[in-house]
């Protein structure tokens, strides 16, 4: 995630320390005064007063976040109304399709699902509300991206920005991902050719505000033999026309 400076200090290091968290699987001391570049005396006395908040728990010589960060998310997705108003929409398109559908919304630099409807069918999408997705191989971070300026795509993905292959399919040119969000903004979808996660795809659309930003987006995932190619079209139109709905209701 981006790192963000405030005139608080104190506060900028505590989101720190939990950005560098979130990926881990608990952390120690010294991995967290490194890897977050917070002198050590500094970081130890966040740590103490993090744990005394339940922002943190501490087990042996190990740091993981804390089960207060966990009811403060729950709370704020439940403050986010796009969710409630979303819901009936999610669930039409979720028996339509047959597939998962999830929300999402843009959070600084990643993608992250608010909803998540499990399809009616016996196969499942390893997915949940709460979890961070790739920018730029996910079909929900590229229909979010598409829909911003130039001047915020490049901040979110300069020029000399590594894009990791994560499957045979992910795109890695930052030249090639401008020219299929240029796509995206012409046809009005987003697809993830099984570029995020191996045998996985998903259909994205952009849940557009009356100026033409992204203010979420929705989509519908399979693997690759429930969204085949022949398919893909019609379940784009069925999004699409899902993520009209939703827009129309926020208005």
């Amino acid at each position: 995630m981006k790192t963000i400076t405030t005139q608080i200090p104190a506060l900028d290091k505590v989101v720190r320390i939990c950005d560098f968290l979130s990926d881990k699987n608990g952390a120690t001391f010294s991995q967290i005064y490194q890897g977050v570049g917070i002198a050590k005396s500094s970081t130890s006395s966040l740590l103490n007063g993090m744990v005394a908040h339940g922002l943190l728990r501490q087990d042996n010589d190990k740091y993981y976040l804390g089960l207060r960060l966990y009811e403060f998310g729950n709370k704020a997705v439940e403050q986010y109304d796009i969710k409630k108003i979303a819901l009936p929409v999610l669930t039409a398109l979720r028996d339509k399709t047959n597939l998962t559908c999830h929300l999402g919304v843009l959070q600084g630099s990643s993608p992250i699902y608010l909803t998540k409807l499990e399809s009616p069918q016996a196969i499942i999408i390893r997915s949940w509300e709460g979890k961070r997705l790739s920018l730029y191989s996910s079909g929900l971070g590229k229909a979010l991206m598409a829909h911003l300026s130039d001047d915020e795509v490049d901040a979110l993905l300069p020029e000399d920005k590594v894009l990791t292959r994560i499957t045979d399919t992910t795109i890695t040119d930052i030249k090639v991902l401008k020219a299929e969000l240029a796509e995206i903004r012409v046809r009005g979808w987003a697809y993830d050719n099984e570029e995020d996660s191996q045998g996985v795809r998903c259909i994205a659309v952009p849940v557009l505000n009356p100026q033409g930003k992204a203010i979420a987006a929705i989509s519908t995932s399979g693997v690759a033999f429930q969204i085949p190619d022949d398919k893909r079209e019609y379940l784009a139109s069925l999004v699409m026309e899902a993520g009209q709905q939703l827009a129309q209701q926020l208005k």
